[in-house]
């Protein structure tokens, strides 16, 4: 059964596609699901499909040669995934794990050629999101080189909020679980060290945490932090 285009139509990629492009992009998809944890694909595996999430979070995993993991960064709803081929890759260069279950659509990988070529607008959208992915990549590179750890830990949370943010009555929260270990995955830090970092930022009123939640109560403090800029509160 072909799969309605409504899926993807209200999505920032495909605004302005007419009817006929949307049903060319989506006639070689598949629609699949991913239980919370599960993996999408794995690094260094053979790139054989691309994707787009639909519902859901996707945590992007990087592993060392010695082992360790980090985490690159989020996928969000709407997003492309998993495009090695667009980048001139034959593997995944890094894992693509479900942080909550999530819907996705998946391609094969020889239906690029032609989506490209049918819709332009399909293959303009995916180099546009490498593009942001590369100067997010560079900026975390900045930051890793020329920032503290409190920094790099207050950069983290305000960007994770910016792209998934949730307003509620305490503040704005990210919108899919997270730990501190997370967290010190994704900046070169320490599970230790986050852990203290966000117990003072609480006591300062800036964040409120839980198990796998964290919420930004005083994103102004929190961007006072991020830039080493001195606030009242800390003279």
């Amino acid at each position: 059964m072909p799969l309605d285009r409504s899926l993807i139509s209200g999505l920032p990629a495909f605004v302005g596609l007419e009817a006929g492009d949307l049903d060319s992009i989506l006639a070689p998809a598949r629609s699949s699901r991913f239980a919370k944890d599960s993996e999408v694909f794995a690094q260094d595996a053979e790139a054989e499909h691309f994707f787009l999430l639909l519902s859901g979070h996707i945590r992007v995993v990087r592993t060392t040669p010695d082992g360790d993991q980090m985490i690159a960064r989020y996928i969000n709803e709407g997003e492309l995934f998993g495009i090695a081929m667009a980048m001139g890759r034959t593997t995944y260069p890094a894992s693509a794990v479900a942080a909550v279950d999530c819907v996705v659509l998946v391609w094969p990988n020889a239906a690029w050629p032609g989506l490209q070529s049918r819709v332009p607008a399909f293959g303009a959208s995916a180099y546009q999101t490498m593009g942001a992915r590369l100067q997010e990549t560079q900026a975390r590179v900045m930051e890793m080189s020329t920032q503290q750890v409190e920094q790099r830990i207050a950069s983290a949370v305000l960007r994770l909020v910016t792209q998934s943010g949730r307003k509620t009555s305490e503040g704005i929260e990210i919108d899919f679980p997270i730990s501190r270990q997370d967290i010190a995955e994704m900046t070169g830090s320490t599970l230790h060290t986050v852990s203290r970092l966000l117990s003072a930022w609480e006591d300062e009123g800036i964040v409120r945490s839980g198990r796998q939640k964290v919420t930004v109560t005083d994103p102004h403090a929190l961007m006072l932090i991020a830039e080493n800029r001195p606030s009242r509160s800390r003279k």
